[in-house]
């Protein structure tokens, strides 16, 4: 081996130590309750853009995991009563939302020229739950690897956007908290940011936002059955177990008293597993990931998000629909 070789490796080595030692360092600070979940998230970015990934896959699979673990543990600080009564106020403004998305999506899809299959995922994560839907429809709509990666990455990034623009915009109007918590519910794609967005906002924007994200994101079952037969498939549909679960917390929170003194360490521990999740989520964007998902998909993702939900936030704003 001459010693050009010799160095590169060493190089190449000092490197990927240089990003292990990175990514775990951010890890425990998103684990130490030290930083918010839009810090935590900001902090994944830096990583992701300026940082080659030592474990893409592994924090992919982590984060989702993760993600479903954290939602159950902040259901021990829900109480089941509100969540009864705000789910079933949201209920009509969920279903139609989620018909006005996937009617847009099909539409801008159409116009964009989208492949197909790539303009319905995207359409899917918007009106529902971001990747969660795309990942319980991608099966069943048979999509590739190439697919998925540009679904995702459209909803992604758009993900990251929310995350750190709404609270920002919902002060500048003056929006209640339940205002709040209801738009970023119905405008923001995935179940993590809508809960790191309103846990920056404040508590009762925390309860209300999870608990109609949640009752949004049972919406896969019908979605998914309905796709299975319209495309005459039959690949396994993936139940959002996680949300039963958040269910039976809220009722050990409201119901179960022997055990008060346990739930608040409970929900202290889902917000610390959020906050991991927001970073991991974080260190998946990267340039590659920008490139990869294309102008036209990208392009549909935000004007179906743009209708989304600048048309949430005029209902909500002027009074229309509310709690």
């Amino acid at each position: 081996m001459n010693r050009s070789a010799w160095t590169r490796i060493c190089v190449e080595r000092h490197t990927g130590l240089v990003s292990r030692n990175f990514f775990f360092i951010g890890i425990i600070l998103a684990a130490s309750g030290l930083v918010s979940p839009p810090i935590a998230l900001a902090g994944g970015l830096i990583f992701g853009f300026f940082v080659d990934h030592p474990f893409h896959s592994s924090a992919k699979q982590l984060s989702k995991f993760l993600l479903q673990v954290s939602v159950v543990g902040l259901g021990f600080g829900m109480d089941l009563r509100e969540i009864l009564r705000v789910g079933r106020s949201g209920f009509i403004y969920t279903a139609a939302s989620i018909s006005i998305a996937l009617l847009a999506g099909w539409a801008l899809g159409k116009f964009l020229k989208v492949q197909r299959t790539t303009s319905f995922l995207i359409s899917a994560g918007t009106a529902i739950c971001g990747g969660s839907a795309i990942a319980a429809v991608a099966p069943i709509t048979e999509a590739s690897e190439e697919e998925m990666a540009v679904s995702l990455g459209t909803v992604f990034v758009l993900n990251s956007i929310a995350l750190l623009a709404f609270p920002a915009i919902g002060t500048l109007l003056h929006m209640t908290q339940s205002q709040f918590g209801l738009w970023a519910a119905l405008a923001i794609h995935d179940t993590s940011s809508v809960v790191g967005a309103t846990a920056k906002y404040g508590a009762l924007a925390l309860a209300v936002g999870t608990t109609v994200k949640l009752a949004r994101a049972l919406w896969i079952v019908p979605l998914s059955v309905g796709t299975a037969i319209a495309r005459k498939s039959k690949a396994r549909i993936q139940w959002p177990w996680f949300i039963l679960f958040f269910c039976l917390a809220a009722i050990a929170n409201t119901y179960i008293k022997a055990f008060d003194p346990v739930y608040p360490v409970l929900r202290h521990l889902g917000i610390i597993g959020l906050t991991v999740t927001l970073y991991l989520i974080g260190t998946g964007l990267s340039k590659a990931t920008l490139r990869q998902v294309g102008l036209r998909p990208l392009l549909q993702g935000i004007l179906l998000w743009g209708i989304v939900a600048v048309g949430s936030l005029t209902l909500i704003h002027r009074g229309w629909i509310h709690l």
